[in-house]
């Protein structure tokens, strides 16, 4: 469990029932409801909600993010003010335990990581029952109706970045 290991913020409410293993530092002024399950390297600003039935492992959530009710977040990055929806899946490991490769506008890059989740910009919501397959990026902004399956990347004004040989 590693007590030691783990930072909560001033003003954090943490419910009973809630789980948390360090190490992980939950911010100030944030919630982690009862029934959720913080696993280890969880990293959380301010004003975030962890809630029921909710599990977040190796992940990053910016200010205000969202992950409120029976959600998975693995090895994802939520951005600031990002709310995912009711049953929403960051899904980290492809079904044939490959490597995830993140492709962005056809181009394909290589991770060299067998887990990998989803990268979700700014502002970001994403309806209940969503499932954003391993690797998958989104801008700032991005909106998704319930019950998506989001399998492609959405990332706009990319410059600069040379693809890596994925064949």
């Amino acid at each position: 469990m590693n007590p030691n290991k783990i930072s909560i913020g001033k003003g954090t409410c943490i419910e009973p029932g809630a789980y948390i293993e360090g190490p992980c530092v939950i911010g100030e002024d944030s919630q982690v409801r009862h029934g959720a399950y913080i696993r280890p390297y969880v990293l959380t600003g301010k004003k975030c909600i962890i809630g029921h039935s909710t599990e977040v492992k190796h992940s990053i959530l910016l200010d205000g993010a969202q992950a409120p009710h029976f959600n998975y977040v693995g090895d994802s990055i939520l951005g600031k003010n990002v709310n995912l929806g009711a049953g929403v899946i960051c899904a980290n490991f492809r079904l044939d335990h490959g490597e995830v490769i993140v492709e962005v506008e056809g181009a394909r890059f290589k991770t060299g990581l067998r887990k990998f989740g989803a990268i979700l910009g700014d502002l970001s919501q994403i309806g209940c029952n969503s499932v954003l397959n391993p690797g998958v990026l989104l801008c700032k902004r991005t909106f998704s109706i319930a019950c998506s399956s989001i399998q492609k990347s959405n990332v706009r004004n990319l410059k600069n970045v040379k693809p890596a040989d994925c064949s």
